[in-house]
């Protein structure tokens, strides 16, 4: 597929440019119709929602609140009403708006005006739900309303339809990610083209899941921040799986491949683990389905099409662009170095090379250290508040949490997430004096009742984000409500959120066991190890811990909240832990695959586990690395979303990205492998007959057998012998294919001479390794006849082959 996508790149480009079109053109003319859905079945404020839309069928508007104080005076006082009502007059006229309650509007307003009387509010209901509001016209009425301000009066408006406005323009976060990207590859490949081949197919894995996503919006219920999130993994992903794709061709042209051949083998190699990475990240987003919670299908729908796409774009467009490219992947420079010297020798070195041997040194030491700043970022994850984020954790300078804070100011904290006891049975007098007895009650007020069902607005004493009202909906529900012998359930928006979040903590346990069951089976069946997947699955678990802690730290203590400026703290979004389990422990797979993949072929040729592992950190360490670098770019720069959300998710997992390659992967992992050494690799005899074959490495092409003879068709011979000339007895020599397997093994004699049989012409691997002399391994190309063939190995050095 590689090669065919490579040789008719212009005909894929064309395709890929042609359905990016037609996705956007379709979702352009269909428009948007995003729907958050809280299904909570057998919940108590579910129950209390179901009264209510039989009794009081809700109206499909979405209702904001427009809310002035004065500094002097009272709102009552004829100067302010000039000013506010001709403004509330011309809010009520405007095509688009239903309804406008004002608390100058008879004896029902007055319950709009506080009791000192210097903040009211009016009530304003819109005719569409808050995002199917044109902008224009949520900005005309911001407008209105506070051209009233002026003479000592305070106006400030707040809801979700104004809360869109008040976000930054769409599309800025993910441009901001994709600068800090292009600047982190270029610096990575110090080549311009190579720089954009990340940037291109993460442009259109991420365009088409979002036109999708948009498209599917109207056919199936999904949540509005299904689109940021899946821009958010869709661009971490989609530059990640290029990246690893461009970095393993560009290394086959500096080792003298042609493009062509270099682009198919990257694609057959590296493109084969993308593959891979993206199924278990797609398997760790469907995971967010056995929680049950139909909010969160619309969000598995939409970042897992966008990852699905992403894959598609780098292992069909990506050697497209290759083809277009050729040698120009590389920058100049390298260009020049490779006409003037050829090719380079396939060596690990620098900085990565130092490291891994480091970790291969001193295992005990680094993976001691490694844990120790792991567990004390997880400490905070013990103080973990499952809730919900309202306006009261926007930024202080927004309009939305200064009408937020008047009200609470006006009419106690409470006032902003009321309560409500619907009850359909029962003595509702007696209900209604015991919750005003109730500690932590602010006022009550009976609603008229209509067909049997009565709803008691219970306003609480506290904040809606506040445990002291998730107390009392505890309360009203054990005590207060079985006191008065009534039948009756407790409803409204905080008592759902708290709901969700009891919900979601109950079912987390299942959740995490599924995406960890499912990750291990993956990891088992790919690299045929027990060991491997015990140990990535330990790893995830850590990393999920620590990056938690660092959000509880962060969002729930209010550490560093207003360098960031993300407004105020409070409790951690109840459905943000499976959501963002759901991406670390896909993209904690990747990094897994990425590493283990390049450690399990060193393996299969060497059977040398300190030598695998020493070069699978050495050759992976900086892609990785680099990867995790964009990734974090990315996530944080979703902080400028405007939407508190998905901040939480960007830092969250720019947190969880961090930790995990620059800590778990480049330190505690390999460090962990050698201390195991060989046990890494070891399966049962009666498990492996059982499981099915899913190589992350492309089949390996078994040489032909000789057409006459018998016998092999050569040898390779030779002396083993160190840097000063003496002989090396007793060094091990394997002969093996391309693919890994082994075809001859001897051990040299007492003079250091070796001979291993060769089947047939072609090119093999030969690998040596002595005990106090370390590994060598070289390519070698049999012809006809025998091949004559010298090692020299040296203490302590590295020779990584790909």
């Amino acid at each position: 597929m590689a090669r065919w996508c490579y040789r008719h790149r212009l005909v894929v480009l064309l395709l890929w440019v042609g359905a990016l079109f037609g996705l956007g053109f379709s979702a352009s003319a269909a428009g948007t119709n995003y729907a958050n859905v809280f299904s909570l079945p057998d919940t108590d404020s579910k129950s209390a929602y179901d009264l209510m839309q039989k009794a009081f069928p809700a109206t499909s508007g979405d209702t904001d609140t427009v809310v002035w104080k004065v500094d002097g005076g009272s709102v009552r006082d004829q100067a302010v009403q000039d000013r506010i009502r001709p403004a509330l007059d011309r809010i009520a006229a405007m095509d688009g708006v239903g309804a406008v309650t004002s608390p100058y509007a008879g004896p029902r307003g007055a319950a709009q005006i506080s009791r000192d009387g210097t903040v009211a509010y009016a009530q304003l209901t819109f005719t569409k739900r808050a995002n199917e509001v044109p902008k224009n016209l949520v900005q005309n009425v911001v407008d209105t309303a506070q051209g009233a301000r002026g003479a000592g009066v305070h106006v400030e408006l707040g809801g979700q339809a104004i809360q869109r406005i008040q976000s930054p323009p769409q599309g800025l976060s993910e441009m901001v990610g994709i600068v800090a990207a292009a600047v982190v590859l270029f610096l990575a490949f110090g080549s311009f083209f190579a720089m954009m081949l990340p940037i291109a197919i993460a442009v259109f894995g991420v365009g088409m899941g979002l036109f999708s996503t948009q498209l599917l919006s109207h056919a199936t219920d999904i949540p509005d921040i299904a689109p940021l999130l899946a821009s958010l993994i869709g661009l971490g992903v989609g530059i990640d799986y290029a990246l690893f794709i461009v970095t393993r061709h560009r290394r086959g042209i500096l080792r003298g491949m042609a493009p062509e051949e270099s682009a198919v083998t990257a694609l057959n190699t590296s493109g084969r683990a993308v593959l891979f990475a993206g199924g278990t990240v797609c398997i760790a987003l469907a995971g967010m389905l056995v929680t049950r919670l139909r909010f969160l299908d619309g969000v598995v729908v939409g970042t897992s099409l966008t990852v699905v796409l992403s894959v598609l774009a780098a292992t069909t467009l990506l050697p497209a662009l290759l083809g277009f490219l050729g040698p120009r992947v590389l920058s100049r420079r390298q260009r020049r170095r490779l006409a003037a010297e050829g090719p380079e020798p396939e060596r690990a070195s620098g900085l990565a090379a130092r490291w891994s041997a480091n970790v291969q040194r001193r295992p005990r030491r680094i993976a001691a250290l490694a844990l120790v700043v792991m567990a004390v970022l997880a400490v905070p994850v013990l103080s973990l508040r499952l809730g919900a984020t309202d306006q009261g954790n926007d930024d202080a300078s927004t309009t939305t949490r200064k009408a937020y804070d008047l009200l609470a100011e006006g009419f106690g904290p409470g006032f902003n997430g009321p309560l409500q006891v619907v009850t359909q049975s029962g003595d509702t007098a007696t209900l209604v004096k015991g919750i005003e007895s109730t500690p932590g009650v602010a006022r009550v007020a009976a609603l008229p009742p209509a067909k049997g069902v009565t709803v008691i607005q219970v306003v609480p004493t506290t904040s809606p984000q506040s445990k002291q009202t998730d107390d009392l909906i505890d309360t009203l529900r054990d005590k207060v409500i079985p006191r008065a012998g009534a039948t009756a359930h407790v409803g409204g928006v905080t008592a759902v959120s708290k709901d969700f979040a009891s919900v979601t903590g109950n079912r987390l346990p299942l959740f995490i066991a599924t995406i960890i069951g499912l990750g291990f089976l993956l990891l088992l069946v790919a690299f045929r190890s027990l060991v491997v997947p015990l140990t990535a699955a330990l790893m995830n678990l850590i990393a999920a811990a620590a990056s938690f802690g660092v959000l509880v730290a962060i969002f729930q203590w209010g550490w560093g909240l207003s360098l960031l400026g993300l407004g105020k703290e409070g409790p951690i979004n109840a459905f943000l832990p499976v959501i963002m389990l759901s991406l670390l422990f896909g993209l904690s797979m990747d990094y897994q695959v990425f590493l283990v993949s390049r450690m399990h072929e060193e393996w299969v040729h060497t059977r040398d586990n300190a030598r695998a592992v020493r070069v699978g950190l050495a050759e992976t360490s900086r892609v990785i690395n680099s990867a995790a670098l964009i990734m974090v770019c990315v996530f944080m720069a979703f902080v400028l979303s405007g939407d508190s959300g998905a901040a939480m998710a960007g830092v969250g997992l720019a947190a969880a990205v961090a930790l995990d390659a620059f800590i778990l992967r480049t330190a505690l992992v390999p460090a962990a492998m050698h201390l195991l050494g060989k046990s890494n690799w070891w399966l049962p005899g009666w498990l492996e007959k059982r499981l099915p074959h899913l190589a992350v490495e492309p089949k390996e092409e078994a040489p032909e057998s000789p057409a006459t003879g018998e016998g092999p068709a050569s040898v390779i011979h030779g002396f083993i012998r160190t840097a000063d000339g003496d002989p090396v007895e007793g060094a091990s020599v394997t002969l093996l294919s391309k693919g890994g397997r082994q075809l001859d093994r001897v051990t040299s004699l007492a003079d250091g001479s070796y001979i291993v049989s060769v089947p047939a012409p072609g090119a093999y691997l030969l690998a040596t390794t002595a005990p106090s002399y370390g590994s060598r391994a070289a390519h070698v190309v049999v012809t006809e006849g025998p091949l004559l063939y010298d090692v020299e190995l040296a203490e302590g050095q590295v020779d990584a082959v790909n």
